[in-house]
């Protein structure tokens, strides 16, 4: 039985706006195959390593390195996707959304597998890179005010007391595929990384491909920094659902009285 697929409801999703350009040239009565991802790939997509991108199925688990996930992307632009896979689907939408950071993303995973071969741990820096791989976000924010109450988890000013300016002045573009899976069913708490990235006037007034486009370089510039991959805090928890329109439930003042989905700052030194 094929895996059930609604191109049309995903277009209507909010959390889907960053991939909206992608999915409406997916087919719209079933579900997408390699085949529809390749073509929409081309020549333009490239690895870390300058391969041209590729999505393939998947091999057997790997006992070289060479055979191993990021390696083989980053080597031969091979991304392993599994047919009606929701998941991988989700990795190739990203893939084909924001190039640059998944190919500096996948340079910064083959640099740290060959800098800490033999060790058992995966690292730090691998660690930031796969949280916001799965988990991430990007805020754009046309007001500084409004970045600076995200980072400090004021969430009932920023969402509520300040949702008028928030839906002028911020934009969201999820990056994380996990989230994406998510939020064909969202349940409370659904939590991503956000990259919080000032921008102008200009960019809030320009058409969503052009908003995409400046979104995907200033993520790459962001993590192309190895500074940005010293620590897992170095990107800001954001619960999804209380973005204004992201959730009918957060049409109300008491939706971010939950300290369970709204949950305070971290301490200082914590």
């Amino acid at each position: 039985m094929s895996l059930a697929w609604d191109r049309n409801a995903l277009l209507a999703l909010p959390m889907f706006a960053a991939q909206r350009a992608v999915l409406a040239r997916l087919p719209e009565a079933r579900f997408p195959t390699r085949d529809d991802l390749n073509a929409l790939a081309g020549e333009a997509l490239r690895s870390g390593g300058g391969a041209a991108i590729r999505f393939v199925p998947p091999g057997p688990p790997p006992r070289e390195v060479a055979e191993q996930y990021e390696v083989r992307i980053y080597r031969r632009g091979e991304v392993q996707t599994r047919e009606e896979n929701r998941h991988d689907l989700f990795n190739a939408l990203v893939w084909l959304g924001f190039p640059r950071t998944k190919a500096v993303i996948n340079r910064h995973h083959f640099e740290q597998m060959r800098a800490r071969r033999g060790e058992a741990r995966r690292g730090t820096a691998r660690d930031v890179l796969t949280l916001f791989d799965e988990g991430g976000i990007v805020a754009a924010c046309g007001d500084p005010r409004l970045a600076a109450l995200l980072a400090a988890f004021q969430w009932k000013e920023l969402f509520w007391e300040r949702r008028a300016q928030v839906l002028r002045a911020v934009r969201f573009f999820v990056f994380g595929h996990a989230i994406l899976e998510k939020a064909l069913e969202p349940y409370k708490g659904v939590t991503a990384k956000a990259l919080i990235i000032d921008v102008d006037e200009a960019f809030l007034s320009a058409p969503p491909d052009a908003q995409l486009g400046t979104v995907d370089a200033r993520a790459a510039d962001y993590f192309a920094d190895s500074r940005s991959l010293a620590s897992t805090r170095s990107l800001s928890p954001l619960p999804i659902l209380g973005i204004p329109g992201w959730s009918a439930d957060n049409e109300s003042e008491t939706y971010y009285e939950d300290a369970e989905q709204f949950r305070p700052g971290r301490r200082a030194g914590k």
